[in-house]
C-alpha cells in the first residue's frame, strides 16, 4: 500500500504542473489585467508600464508561469489588484466553502445512497419508478431555479430558515444552501446506487449469502452495499472539487462569501492573481480527492489491495 501511495503521489506531479499551466495560460490570455484594473479609464502609459513590470506582465507567459510557481512553493500566491494578499482572501473564503461542501457531501451520501439502495431493492416497483422520475426532475431543474424556490418557500414565506447566510456562516445556516448545492449530485448518486444495487442483487455471492442463511441486513451492508459503492465513491470523489468550485450560483443566492463568490468577483474584474490562486488550490483539492478515492477502492474491494 505504501508503494502504491508513493506512486500515485508521483503521478500527481505532472498532472498538477500541466493543469496549472493550462489554467495560467487561459486566464492570462483572456485580456489585459492592467486595462481591467483601470476599468473604463485609459491608464497613463508610464503607470501601466510600471504596474506590468511589478507584476512581471512584461515577461513571456512561460516565464510568468515559472515565477508564479516559484512564488507558490514559497507560500506566496500573489496580491489581488485591490492590494490584499490572495492568501488572506483564501483564509476567509475556503473555510466557508469547506463547511458548505461538508454539509452538501453529507446530505449527498446519506440521502442519495439510502434512496439508491431502497430503489435498487424495489426495482420495477412503483417506489422505484417514482424515485427515478423524481431524480430526473431534480437533474433537469437548474440550480438557480431550485435555489431561489427553496429560499423563497422555506426562508421568506414560511420562515423556517434564514433566507441568507450571515458572514460567520455557521453550519446550521448552511443546511439549506447545502441542500441546494447537493440536489443535482444527490440525484446522480441515487441513480448510480440504484443501478449498482440492482445489478449486484442477482449476483452469485448474494445468492450464496442468502442460501447460507445470513441475516438480510448483513447481506445488504456487508456484501451487497460494499461491492456496489465503488462507482458511487468514484463520483463522490470527483464531486468534492466540483462542489467547491461550482458553488458560485449557490453562494450568490444565499450571499455566502466563499470560494465561488471570490472566483465570480475575480472573473468579473479580470483579477488574474485571485482567479489563478483559487483555481490552483481547487486543482490540489481535486488531486487529493482522487487519491482518497483510489485508497477507498482498496478498502472496499480487497482484490484491488492485493493486486
Amino acid at each position: 500500500m505504501g508503494r502504491y501511495v508513493i506512486r500515485r503521489l508521483l503521478q500527481m506531479v505532472p498532472v498538477f504542473i500541466g493543469t496549472t499551466l493550462l489554467i495560467f495560460l487561459m486566464v492570462y490570455a483572456l485580456g489585459d489585467p492592467v486595462a481591467a484594473l483601470f476599468g473604463d479609464k485609459a491608464p497613463d502609459p508610464a503607470t501601466a508600464a510600471r504596474i506590468r513590470e511589478d507584476l512581471h506582465l512584461d515577461e513571456p507567459l512561460w516565464k510568468q508561469y515559472l515565477l508564479y510557481m516559484g512564488a507558490i512553493f514559497q507560500g506566496d500566491f500573489g496580491t489581488a489588484f485591490n492590494g490584499q494578499p490572495v492568501l488572506e482572501l483564501m483564509a476567509s473564503a475556503f473555510p466557508v466553502t469547506l463547511r458548505l461542501t461538508i454539509v452538501a457531501i453529507v446530505i449527498e451520501i446519506v440521502v442519495g445512497i439510502t434512496l439508491g439502495v431502497v430503489s435498487g431493492l424495489k426495482r420495477g416497483r412503483p417506489l422505484d419508478t417514482g424515485l427515478l422520475i423524481l431524480t430526473l426532475v431534480v437533474i433537469s431543474v437548474p440550480t438557480f431555479v431550485s435555489g431561489y424556490l427553496l429560499q423563497y418557500l422555506l426562508g421568506v414565506k414560511w420562515g423556517w430558515v434564514r433566507p441568507s447566510v450571515s458572514p460567520d456562516a455557521p453550519f446550521d445556516e448552511l443546511i439549506l444552501p447545502g441542500v441546494v448545492l447537493a440536489l443535482v449530485s444527490l440525484a446522480y448518486v441515487t441513480r448510480l446506487s440504484r443501478t449498482s444495487i440492482a445489478e449486484n442483487v442477482r449476483a452469485d455471492y448474494v445468492r450464496t449469502a442468502v442460501a447460507k442463511g445470513l441475516p438480510r441486513r448483513r447481506i445488504i451492508t456487508r456484501h451487497l452495499l460494499r461491492n456496489s459503492l465503488i462507482p458511487v465513491i468514484t463520483f463522490i470523489g470527483a464531486d468534492v472539487g466540483a462542489l467547491m468550485g461550482g458553488a458560485i450560483v449557490t453562494e450568490r443566492i444565499f450571499n455566502i462569501h466563499g470560494v465561488g463568490y471570490q472566483l465570480y468577483q475575480g472573473i468579473l474584474r479580470n483579477n488574474s492573481p485571485t482567479v489563478v490562486g483559487f483555481v490552483t488550490i481547487l486543482v490540489i483539492v481535486f488531486l487529493l480527492a482522487n487519491l482518497l478515492v483510489d485508497l477507498l477502492y482498496a478498502v472496499l474491494d480487497p482484490r484491488i489491495r492485493y493486486a
